[in-house]
């Protein structure tokens, strides 16, 4: 994947955010695009021994549209100015806990976990983590995990979710609505020759998070 040239004509969409600035560049997004697709691929296939149900996914389902939802949103810029990857068992648009990776200029990123979860699946995280907590801890607090993504990060209550105690010792991890922990790409990462190899590790750092806040999915749709 040709890096530079995506930033360089993310960050041109970024301050040229029309329709007629987009249709004028057309050409060269539909080649990044493709380059894009043909990177997802490469990165499923390197899951795929470690993700055998991701292996089976198609590029297509675990990348965004460029255009943005306008509807309900005071910013009426027509274009988003990043490209993502969503890789989980049932693509983008399935209600699994995944992989995510970010790109747009100077706010580059990998992540991993549950976001904004329906309320059925919420609660039912909640719960997981309020009965193994000593399980989920050791996930958090595992020195490969805190050496890269540093803690779980998220939209929080500002109380206590109805059924739990102030006092619980899991409470700031009950107050969160997004379980998601992230680490930011450098240019150095981003541009190293193993990149794909290095997120693929990384990922496989972020595995037990993502298949703890998963388990309980599994329990709902029985």
């Amino acid at each position: 994947m040709e890096f530079d040239s995506l930033l360089s004509f993310l960050q041109q969409l970024k301050q040229h955010n029309t329709k007629e600035w987009f249709d004028d560049h057309k050409k060269q997004y539909q080649q990044l695009r493709l380059q894009w697709l043909d990177f997802v691929a490469e990165t499923i296939m390197a899951m795929s021994v470690q993700w055998p149900s991701i292996a089976k996914l198609e590029p297509k389902d675990c990348v965004f549209r460029i255009n943005r939802d306008i509807r309900f949103s005071s910013d009426k810029s027509p274009y988003k100015t990043n490209f993502g990857m969503s890789l989980n068992p049932g693509g983008k648009k399935a209600p699994f806990c995944g992989y995510y990776l970010h790109i747009e200029p100077d706010n580059c990123f990998i992540a991993g976990g549950a976001y904004l979860p329906e309320p059925a699946f919420l609660a039912a995280i909640r719960q997981e983590i309020d009965y193994q907590f000593n399980q989920f801890t050791r996930i958090v607090k595992h020195p490969a995990f805190t050496k890269q993504f540093g803690k779980i990060s998220g939209e929080a209550l500002k109380r206590p979710p109805k059924g739990y105690d102030a006092d619980n010792p899991a409470i700031e991890y009950l107050k969160l609505k997004t379980f998601i922990a992230q680490k930011a790409l450098s240019s150095v990462d981003l541009y190293h020759p193993k990149m794909t190899q290095n997120m693929v590790q990384s990922f496989a750092v972020l595995k037990p998070l993502v298949d703890f806040l998963q388990a309980p999915l599994s329990e709902i749709k029985k």
